[in-house]
Protein backbone atom coordinates (compact mmCIF):
# COMPACT_ATOMS: atom_id res chain seq x y z
CA UNK A 1 0.00 0.00 0.00
CA UNK A 2 2.85 2.42 0.70
CA UNK A 3 5.20 1.35 -2.08
CA UNK A 4 4.48 4.21 -4.49
CA UNK A 5 4.99 8.01 -4.53
CA UNK A 6 1.93 9.63 -2.96
CA UNK A 7 0.40 12.73 -4.53
CA UNK A 8 -2.17 14.91 -2.77
CA UNK A 9 -4.90 17.17 -4.12
CA UNK A 10 -3.69 20.78 -3.78
CA UNK A 11 -5.60 22.97 -1.33
CA UNK A 12 -5.96 26.29 -3.14
CA UNK A 13 -6.21 29.59 -1.26
CA UNK A 14 -7.53 32.85 -2.71
CA UNK A 15 -5.71 35.89 -1.29
CA UNK A 16 -6.10 39.65 -1.60
CA UNK A 17 -2.51 39.69 -2.93
CA UNK A 18 -2.79 36.56 -5.12
CA UNK A 19 -2.46 36.33 -8.90
CA UNK A 20 -2.65 33.81 -11.75
CA UNK A 21 0.82 32.22 -11.86
CA UNK A 22 -0.25 29.15 -9.88
CA UNK A 23 -2.74 28.58 -12.68
CA UNK A 24 -0.71 29.75 -15.69
CA UNK A 25 2.75 28.47 -14.71
CA UNK A 26 2.02 25.62 -12.27
CA UNK A 27 -1.21 24.37 -13.87
CA UNK A 28 -3.36 24.51 -10.76
CA UNK A 29 -7.02 23.96 -11.59
CA UNK A 30 -8.88 27.17 -10.84
CA UNK A 31 -10.91 29.88 -12.54
CA UNK A 32 -9.71 32.50 -10.08
CA UNK A 33 -7.10 35.16 -10.80
CA UNK A 34 -6.41 35.89 -7.13
CA UNK A 35 -4.91 32.53 -6.18
CA UNK A 36 -2.20 33.13 -3.61
CA UNK A 37 -1.27 29.72 -2.21
CA UNK A 38 -1.34 26.05 -3.11
CA UNK A 39 -1.00 23.92 0.01
CA UNK A 40 0.62 20.77 -1.34
CA UNK A 41 0.93 18.72 1.85
CA UNK A 42 -0.91 19.93 4.93
CA UNK A 43 -1.81 18.54 8.32
CA UNK A 44 -3.27 21.86 9.50
CA UNK A 45 -6.65 21.33 11.17
CA UNK A 46 -9.41 22.27 8.72
CA UNK A 47 -7.04 21.94 5.77
CA UNK A 48 -5.95 18.30 5.80
CA UNK A 49 -4.54 17.02 2.50
CA UNK A 50 -6.30 14.20 0.64
CA UNK A 51 -4.48 11.55 -1.44
CA UNK A 52 -5.10 11.99 -5.18
CA UNK A 53 -3.51 8.83 -6.63
CA UNK A 54 -3.04 5.09 -6.26
CA UNK A 55 -4.54 2.59 -3.84
CA UNK A 56 -4.75 5.17 -1.06
CA UNK A 57 -6.74 7.68 -3.11
CA UNK A 58 -9.32 9.41 -0.93
CA UNK A 59 -7.43 8.85 2.33
CA UNK A 60 -6.60 12.01 4.27
CA UNK A 61 -3.08 12.62 5.48
CA UNK A 62 -4.43 12.16 9.02
CA UNK A 63 -5.87 8.77 8.02
CA UNK A 64 -2.48 7.70 6.69
CA UNK A 65 -0.62 8.68 9.83
CA UNK A 66 -3.13 7.02 12.12
CA UNK A 67 -3.09 3.81 10.06
CA UNK A 68 0.57 3.53 9.07
CA UNK A 69 2.30 5.59 11.76
CA UNK A 70 6.10 5.36 11.61
CA UNK A 71 5.93 3.56 8.26
CA UNK A 72 5.04 6.98 6.85
CA UNK A 73 6.91 9.35 9.16
CA UNK A 74 9.88 7.38 10.47
CA UNK A 75 10.25 6.03 14.00
CA UNK A 76 11.82 9.08 15.65
CA UNK A 77 9.45 11.55 13.97
CA UNK A 78 6.37 9.49 14.84
CA UNK A 79 7.51 9.29 18.47
CA UNK A 80 7.71 13.08 18.60
CA UNK A 81 4.70 14.08 16.49
CA UNK A 82 2.37 11.06 16.68
CA UNK A 83 -0.29 11.54 13.97
CA UNK A 84 0.51 15.22 13.35
CA UNK A 85 2.41 15.87 10.13
CA UNK A 86 5.35 18.13 11.07
CA UNK A 87 5.69 20.18 7.86
CA UNK A 88 3.49 22.38 5.69
CA UNK A 89 4.47 22.49 2.02
CA UNK A 90 3.28 25.32 -0.26
CA UNK A 91 3.67 27.16 -3.53
CA UNK A 92 2.99 30.92 -3.26
CA UNK A 93 2.26 33.55 -5.92
CA UNK A 94 2.45 37.21 -4.90
CA UNK A 95 0.77 39.42 -7.50
CA UNK A 96 1.07 42.32 -5.04
CA UNK A 97 3.07 42.62 -1.83
CA UNK A 98 2.21 40.34 1.06
CA UNK A 99 1.85 42.01 4.42
CA UNK A 100 4.96 42.62 6.50
CA UNK A 101 4.76 39.86 9.09
CA UNK A 102 6.59 37.52 11.42
CA UNK A 103 5.99 34.25 13.21
CA UNK A 104 6.37 33.32 16.89
CA UNK A 105 8.78 30.66 18.13
CA UNK A 106 7.67 27.30 19.50
CA UNK A 107 7.38 28.43 23.12
CA UNK A 108 5.33 31.53 22.37
CA UNK A 109 3.13 29.74 19.82
CA UNK A 110 2.45 26.93 22.27
CA UNK A 111 1.62 29.34 25.08
CA UNK A 112 -0.66 31.59 23.04
CA UNK A 113 -2.11 29.39 20.30
CA UNK A 114 -1.43 25.75 21.28
CA UNK A 115 0.52 25.55 18.03
CA UNK A 116 4.01 24.95 16.75
CA UNK A 117 6.09 27.98 15.88
CA UNK A 118 6.86 28.73 12.26
CA UNK A 119 10.41 28.48 11.00
CA UNK A 120 10.36 28.50 7.20
CA UNK A 121 12.38 28.79 4.00
CA UNK A 122 11.74 30.05 0.48
CA UNK A 123 13.02 28.92 -2.92
CA UNK A 124 12.37 31.44 -5.69
CA UNK A 125 10.87 29.69 -8.73
CA UNK A 126 10.21 32.78 -10.85
CA UNK A 127 10.47 36.51 -10.32
CA UNK A 128 9.44 39.43 -12.50
CA UNK A 129 12.19 41.91 -13.35
CA UNK A 130 13.04 44.01 -10.30
CA UNK A 131 10.91 41.92 -7.90
CA UNK A 132 11.98 42.09 -4.26
CA UNK A 133 11.33 40.51 -0.90
CA UNK A 134 11.56 42.07 2.54
CA UNK A 135 13.62 40.13 5.02
CA UNK A 136 14.71 41.67 8.33
CA UNK A 137 15.64 45.25 9.17
CA UNK A 138 18.22 47.49 7.45
CA UNK A 139 19.81 48.10 10.84
CA UNK A 140 19.13 46.93 14.38
CA UNK A 141 16.28 48.88 15.92
CA UNK A 142 15.10 49.40 19.50
CA UNK A 143 11.61 48.42 20.57
CA UNK A 144 10.71 52.07 21.22
CA UNK A 145 11.98 53.20 17.81
CA UNK A 146 10.08 50.36 16.16
CA UNK A 147 6.82 51.38 17.85
CA UNK A 148 7.35 55.05 16.93
CA UNK A 149 8.01 54.27 13.26
CA UNK A 150 5.02 51.95 13.14
CA UNK A 151 2.73 54.61 14.62
CA UNK A 152 4.10 57.25 12.23
CA UNK A 153 3.60 54.99 9.20
CA UNK A 154 7.35 54.94 8.52
CA UNK A 155 8.17 51.32 9.27
CA UNK A 156 8.89 50.53 5.59
CA UNK A 157 11.88 52.88 5.75
CA UNK A 158 13.48 50.54 8.30
CA UNK A 159 13.01 47.32 6.33
CA UNK A 160 15.67 45.46 4.36
CA UNK A 161 14.72 44.59 0.76
CA UNK A 162 16.48 42.07 -1.49
CA UNK A 163 16.02 41.83 -5.26
CA UNK A 164 15.46 38.18 -6.21
CA UNK A 165 15.76 35.85 -9.18
CA UNK A 166 15.06 32.18 -9.94
CA UNK A 167 17.09 29.86 -7.73
CA UNK A 168 17.59 32.29 -4.84
CA UNK A 169 16.76 30.79 -1.48
CA UNK A 170 16.14 32.32 1.94
CA UNK A 171 15.78 31.07 5.52
CA UNK A 172 13.33 32.86 7.80
CA UNK A 173 13.86 32.34 11.51
CA UNK A 174 10.99 32.93 13.90
CA UNK A 175 10.78 36.58 14.89
CA UNK A 176 12.26 37.90 11.63
CA UNK A 177 10.03 40.41 9.83
CA UNK A 178 9.49 39.47 6.18
CA UNK A 179 7.23 39.92 3.18
CA UNK A 180 7.10 38.36 -0.28
CA UNK A 181 7.07 41.15 -2.84
CA UNK A 182 4.95 41.62 -5.94
CA UNK A 183 5.96 39.46 -8.89
CA UNK A 184 7.48 36.56 -6.92
CA UNK A 185 6.53 32.88 -7.27
CA UNK A 186 8.14 30.59 -4.73
CA UNK A 187 8.15 27.24 -2.94
CA UNK A 188 7.83 27.35 0.83
CA UNK A 189 8.81 24.70 3.37
CA UNK A 190 7.76 25.40 6.95
CA UNK A 191 6.76 23.94 10.28
CA UNK A 192 3.11 22.96 10.48
CA UNK A 193 1.65 26.21 11.73
CA UNK A 194 -0.70 28.87 10.43
CA UNK A 195 0.17 31.46 13.07
CA UNK A 196 1.16 34.81 11.56
CA UNK A 197 1.53 38.23 13.17
CA UNK A 198 0.81 40.93 10.59
CA UNK A 199 2.44 44.28 11.43
CA UNK A 200 1.93 46.34 8.26
CA UNK A 201 -0.30 45.82 5.21
CA UNK A 202 0.62 48.66 2.86
CA UNK A 203 -2.55 50.58 3.87
CA UNK A 204 -4.67 48.44 1.54
CA UNK A 205 -8.34 47.65 1.92
CA UNK A 206 -10.69 45.03 0.54
CA UNK A 207 -13.60 45.64 -1.89
CA UNK A 208 -15.69 46.96 0.99
CA UNK A 209 -13.02 49.36 2.21
CA UNK A 210 -12.00 47.27 5.21
CA UNK A 211 -8.38 46.95 6.31
CA UNK A 212 -7.03 43.57 7.34
CA UNK A 213 -6.38 42.96 11.02
CA UNK A 214 -2.93 43.86 12.35
CA UNK A 215 -1.35 42.07 15.29
CA UNK A 216 0.73 44.92 16.70
CA UNK A 217 0.51 43.97 20.38
CA UNK A 218 1.08 40.24 19.85
CA UNK A 219 4.07 40.93 17.61
CA UNK A 220 6.01 43.11 20.05
CA UNK A 221 7.20 40.20 22.20
CA UNK A 222 7.91 38.00 19.18
CA UNK A 223 10.03 40.31 16.98
CA UNK A 224 13.77 39.99 16.57
CA UNK A 225 14.86 43.65 16.41
CA UNK A 226 18.49 42.84 15.58
CA UNK A 227 19.90 43.09 12.05
CA UNK A 228 21.23 39.65 11.16
CA UNK A 229 22.64 38.60 7.80
CA UNK A 230 21.60 34.98 8.32
CA UNK A 231 18.95 34.61 5.66
CA UNK A 232 20.55 34.20 2.21
CA UNK A 233 21.28 30.53 1.43
CA UNK A 234 24.19 29.52 -0.78
CA UNK A 235 24.27 26.04 -2.30
CA UNK A 236 25.84 23.93 -5.05
CA UNK A 237 24.01 23.10 -8.27
CA UNK A 238 25.72 19.92 -9.43
CA UNK A 239 23.53 17.80 -11.69
CA UNK A 240 22.30 14.48 -10.24
CA UNK A 241 23.59 15.39 -6.77
CA UNK A 242 21.67 16.42 -3.66
CA UNK A 243 23.12 19.74 -2.46
CA UNK A 244 22.12 21.14 0.92
CA UNK A 245 20.19 24.39 0.74
CA UNK A 246 18.94 24.59 4.34
CA UNK A 247 19.20 22.38 7.40
CA UNK A 248 17.73 22.96 10.84
CA UNK A 249 16.04 20.92 13.56
CA UNK A 250 12.71 21.21 11.74
CA UNK A 251 13.67 20.23 8.19
CA UNK A 252 16.46 19.71 5.69
CA UNK A 253 16.03 20.90 2.12
CA UNK A 254 18.33 19.88 -0.72
CA UNK A 255 18.46 21.05 -4.33
CA UNK A 256 18.52 18.12 -6.76
CA UNK A 257 18.68 18.74 -10.55
CA UNK A 258 18.14 15.52 -12.52
CA UNK A 259 19.32 14.71 -16.05
CA UNK A 260 19.03 11.05 -17.04
CA UNK A 261 18.64 8.71 -14.09
CA UNK A 262 19.43 9.01 -10.39
CA UNK A 263 19.07 6.30 -7.75
CA UNK A 264 18.57 7.56 -4.20
CA UNK A 265 19.45 5.40 -1.18
CA UNK A 266 17.62 6.49 1.99
CA UNK A 267 18.59 3.47 4.10
CA UNK A 268 20.41 5.72 6.61
CA UNK A 269 17.46 8.14 6.86
CA UNK A 270 14.65 7.66 9.39
CA UNK A 271 12.23 10.06 7.73
CA UNK A 272 9.71 10.54 4.96
CA UNK A 273 10.99 12.38 1.87
CA UNK A 274 9.14 15.09 -0.04
CA UNK A 275 9.92 16.06 -3.62
CA UNK A 276 8.80 19.48 -4.86
CA UNK A 277 9.30 19.95 -8.59
CA UNK A 278 10.44 23.53 -9.21
CA UNK A 279 11.25 23.17 -12.93
CA UNK A 280 10.70 20.71 -15.78
CA UNK A 281 9.15 17.26 -15.42
CA UNK A 282 10.26 13.71 -14.73
CA UNK A 283 9.39 10.42 -13.13
CA UNK A 284 9.73 9.10 -9.56
CA UNK A 285 9.66 5.32 -9.00
CA UNK A 286 9.53 3.05 -5.95
CA UNK A 287 9.71 -0.73 -6.43
CA UNK A 288 8.76 -0.27 -10.07
CA UNK A 289 5.71 1.84 -9.20
CA UNK A 290 6.18 5.24 -10.78
CA UNK A 291 4.49 8.62 -10.71
CA UNK A 292 5.09 11.56 -13.02
CA UNK A 293 6.06 14.87 -11.44
CA UNK A 294 6.02 18.25 -13.16
CA UNK A 295 6.77 21.82 -12.20
CA UNK A 296 4.41 22.79 -9.40
CA UNK A 297 3.74 19.23 -8.22
CA UNK A 298 4.74 17.52 -4.99
CA UNK A 299 5.19 13.88 -3.97
CA UNK A 300 5.53 12.18 -0.58
CA UNK A 301 7.80 9.14 -0.21
CA UNK A 302 6.84 7.15 2.92
CA UNK A 303 9.74 6.46 5.28
CA UNK A 304 9.69 2.69 4.81
CA UNK A 305 10.79 3.12 1.17
CA UNK A 306 14.58 3.30 1.09
CA UNK A 307 15.27 3.13 -2.66
CA UNK A 308 13.89 5.67 -5.10
CA UNK A 309 14.67 6.10 -8.80
CA UNK A 310 14.41 9.49 -10.48
CA UNK A 311 14.46 9.80 -14.25
CA UNK A 312 13.91 12.48 -16.87
CA UNK A 313 15.65 14.65 -19.40
CA UNK A 314 16.04 17.75 -17.26
CA UNK A 315 14.11 18.68 -14.13
CA UNK A 316 14.78 20.25 -10.75
CA UNK A 317 13.60 19.03 -7.36
CA UNK A 318 13.64 20.25 -3.81
CA UNK A 319 14.28 17.19 -1.63
CA UNK A 320 12.87 17.66 1.88
CA UNK A 321 13.13 15.49 4.99
CA UNK A 322 13.81 15.64 8.73
CA UNK A 323 17.12 14.43 10.09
Amino acid sequence: MLDYPIKFTPILKEKIWGGNKLKSLLNKETNRDDLGESWEISGVEGDISVVANGELKGFTLKDLLEEYKDRILGKKIYKEFDADFPLLIKFIDANTNLSVQLHPNDDLAKQRHNSFGKTEMWYIMQADKGAKINIGFKESISKDDYISRLEEGKIVESLNFEEVKKGDSFFINTGKVHAIGAGVLLAEIQQTSDVTYRIYDWDRTDDEGNSRELHTALAIDAIDFEKKDDFKLIYNKETNKSSKVASCQYFTTNYLPVAGEVKKDYSALDSFVIYMCVSGNGKVAINGNSENIAQGETLLIPSENKEVKLSGENFELLEVYIK
